[in-house]
Protein backbone atom coordinates (compact mmCIF):
# COMPACT_ATOMS: atom_id res chain seq x y z
CA UNK A 1 0.00 0.00 0.00
CA UNK A 2 1.21 3.41 -0.82
CA UNK A 3 1.73 6.34 1.96
CA UNK A 4 -0.07 9.85 1.31
CA UNK A 5 3.00 10.88 0.78
CA UNK A 6 4.62 8.97 -1.28
CA UNK A 7 4.01 10.67 -4.95
CA UNK A 8 2.60 8.27 -7.70
CA UNK A 9 2.48 9.11 -11.54
CA UNK A 10 -1.16 10.42 -12.21
CA UNK A 11 -1.47 7.15 -14.23
CA UNK A 12 -0.73 4.95 -11.68
CA UNK A 13 -2.65 6.86 -9.29
CA UNK A 14 -5.75 6.63 -11.48
CA UNK A 15 -5.47 2.83 -11.78
CA UNK A 16 -4.84 1.97 -8.03
CA UNK A 17 -7.97 3.98 -7.36
CA UNK A 18 -9.99 2.03 -10.01
CA UNK A 19 -11.46 5.48 -11.77
CA UNK A 20 -14.10 4.00 -14.16
CA UNK A 21 -14.95 6.03 -16.84
CA UNK A 22 -18.84 5.92 -18.69
CA UNK A 23 -20.63 8.22 -21.01
CA UNK A 24 -23.43 10.30 -19.61
CA UNK A 25 -25.99 11.71 -20.89
CA UNK A 26 -25.64 13.29 -24.23
CA UNK A 27 -22.36 13.73 -26.74
CA UNK A 28 -20.19 15.65 -24.46
CA UNK A 29 -21.21 13.58 -21.21
CA UNK A 30 -18.46 11.94 -19.24
CA UNK A 31 -18.97 10.06 -15.85
CA UNK A 32 -15.85 8.82 -13.63
CA UNK A 33 -16.52 6.95 -10.52
CA UNK A 34 -14.20 5.41 -7.65
CA UNK A 35 -15.25 3.53 -5.07
CA UNK A 36 -12.59 4.35 -2.20
CA UNK A 37 -12.18 3.13 1.78
CA UNK A 38 -13.86 5.38 4.36
CA UNK A 39 -10.46 6.68 5.17
CA UNK A 40 -8.91 10.17 5.67
CA UNK A 41 -5.91 8.65 3.35
CA UNK A 42 -8.52 8.36 0.35
CA UNK A 43 -8.76 12.33 0.19
CA UNK A 44 -5.87 13.21 -0.77
CA UNK A 45 -5.61 10.37 -3.67
CA UNK A 46 -9.15 10.96 -5.30
CA UNK A 47 -8.33 14.65 -4.95
CA UNK A 48 -4.84 13.83 -7.25
CA UNK A 49 -6.99 12.05 -9.48
CA UNK A 50 -9.73 14.06 -10.31
CA UNK A 51 -7.54 16.79 -10.79
CA UNK A 52 -5.61 14.93 -13.18
CA UNK A 53 -8.34 13.67 -14.74
CA UNK A 54 -9.68 17.30 -15.07
CA UNK A 55 -6.81 18.88 -16.19
CA UNK A 56 -6.11 16.28 -19.00
CA UNK A 57 -9.25 17.14 -20.09
CA UNK A 58 -8.15 20.97 -20.68
CA UNK A 59 -10.50 22.31 -18.54
CA UNK A 60 -10.11 25.62 -17.17
CA UNK A 61 -7.21 26.03 -14.62
CA UNK A 62 -9.60 27.67 -11.84
CA UNK A 63 -12.77 25.44 -12.69
CA UNK A 64 -10.20 22.47 -11.89
CA UNK A 65 -9.07 24.07 -8.88
CA UNK A 66 -12.87 24.40 -7.21
CA UNK A 67 -13.39 20.64 -7.84
CA UNK A 68 -10.06 19.93 -6.32
CA UNK A 69 -11.34 22.28 -3.20
CA UNK A 70 -14.81 20.69 -3.48
CA UNK A 71 -13.99 17.05 -3.78
CA UNK A 72 -11.94 17.47 -0.79
CA UNK A 73 -14.32 19.00 1.26
CA UNK A 74 -17.14 16.42 0.49
CA UNK A 75 -15.44 13.28 0.56
CA UNK A 76 -13.39 14.71 4.06
CA UNK A 77 -16.93 15.30 5.78
CA UNK A 78 -18.30 12.24 4.75
CA UNK A 79 -14.97 10.39 6.20
CA UNK A 80 -15.61 12.25 9.46
CA UNK A 81 -19.61 12.20 9.73
CA UNK A 82 -21.06 9.40 7.86
CA UNK A 83 -21.17 5.50 7.54
CA UNK A 84 -19.59 4.19 4.72
CA UNK A 85 -21.95 1.75 2.31
CA UNK A 86 -22.25 -1.69 2.85
CA UNK A 87 -19.16 -2.75 1.25
CA UNK A 88 -16.89 -0.03 3.41
CA UNK A 89 -16.40 2.44 1.03
CA UNK A 90 -17.47 5.83 -0.54
CA UNK A 91 -18.29 6.39 -3.78
CA UNK A 92 -17.08 9.86 -5.51
CA UNK A 93 -18.20 10.50 -9.14
CA UNK A 94 -17.88 13.47 -11.42
CA UNK A 95 -19.82 14.19 -14.56
CA UNK A 96 -18.23 16.16 -17.22
CA UNK A 97 -20.43 17.89 -19.66
CA UNK A 98 -18.75 20.60 -21.95
CA UNK A 99 -17.26 23.28 -19.44
CA UNK A 100 -19.57 22.11 -16.22
CA UNK A 101 -18.49 19.71 -13.69
CA UNK A 102 -20.30 17.91 -10.80
CA UNK A 103 -19.00 16.23 -8.20
CA UNK A 104 -20.57 13.55 -5.93
CA UNK A 105 -20.10 11.91 -2.75
CA UNK A 106 -22.38 9.12 -2.15
CA UNK A 107 -21.79 7.59 1.77
CA UNK A 108 -23.71 5.82 3.82
CA UNK A 109 -25.60 8.54 5.59
CA UNK A 110 -24.72 9.75 9.07
CA UNK A 111 -27.00 10.96 12.35
CA UNK A 112 -27.65 14.24 10.68
CA UNK A 113 -28.42 16.11 7.00
CA UNK A 114 -25.15 17.48 5.85
CA UNK A 115 -25.94 21.31 6.14
CA UNK A 116 -23.82 24.22 6.45
CA UNK A 117 -22.16 25.04 10.05
CA UNK A 118 -23.44 28.64 11.32
CA UNK A 119 -20.57 31.22 11.02
CA UNK A 120 -18.95 31.92 13.92
CA UNK A 121 -15.63 32.53 14.41
CA UNK A 122 -15.21 30.40 17.25
CA UNK A 123 -16.08 26.98 14.97
CA UNK A 124 -12.15 25.52 14.60
CA UNK A 125 -13.92 23.29 11.71
CA UNK A 126 -17.43 22.47 10.03
CA UNK A 127 -16.25 25.24 7.35
CA UNK A 128 -16.50 22.39 4.83
CA UNK A 129 -20.01 23.19 3.23
CA UNK A 130 -19.70 26.38 3.44
CA UNK A 131 -17.03 26.30 1.25
CA UNK A 132 -18.62 24.21 -0.73
CA UNK A 133 -21.75 26.66 -1.44
CA UNK A 134 -19.60 30.11 -1.86
CA UNK A 135 -17.76 27.77 -5.16
CA UNK A 136 -20.73 25.96 -6.25
CA UNK A 137 -23.26 26.95 -8.49
CA UNK A 138 -25.54 24.23 -7.48
CA UNK A 139 -25.11 21.74 -4.16
CA UNK A 140 -27.55 19.76 -2.40
CA UNK A 141 -28.39 16.27 -0.35
CA UNK A 142 -30.08 13.61 -1.62
CA UNK A 143 -30.68 10.46 -0.06
CA UNK A 144 -31.05 7.05 -1.69
CA UNK A 145 -31.32 3.61 -0.92
CA UNK A 146 -27.56 3.34 -0.27
CA UNK A 147 -27.62 6.59 1.87
CA UNK A 148 -26.68 9.94 1.54
CA UNK A 149 -25.65 11.75 -1.55
CA UNK A 150 -23.80 15.25 -1.93
CA UNK A 151 -23.58 16.93 -4.85
CA UNK A 152 -21.99 20.17 -5.96
CA UNK A 153 -22.01 21.85 -9.68
CA UNK A 154 -19.36 23.98 -10.81
CA UNK A 155 -18.88 26.29 -13.70
CA UNK A 156 -22.39 26.54 -14.32
CA UNK A 157 -26.06 24.86 -13.50
CA UNK A 158 -26.28 20.87 -12.87
CA UNK A 159 -29.22 18.76 -14.63
CA UNK A 160 -30.91 18.29 -11.36
CA UNK A 161 -32.83 21.22 -8.96
CA UNK A 162 -30.50 22.30 -5.59
CA UNK A 163 -31.90 21.37 -2.66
Amino acid sequence: MTSENTPLTPDVEEEALGVVESSGPGADSIICTVRVPSDASSVGRVRRAIVTDLTERDLDEDLVGEAEIVTSELLTNAVRHARPLSDGTIRVRWKIRGDVVEVEVTDGGGATVPKPAPRTVWLSSGRGLRIVRSMAHEWGVTEDRTGNVVWATLGGPSRRRAT
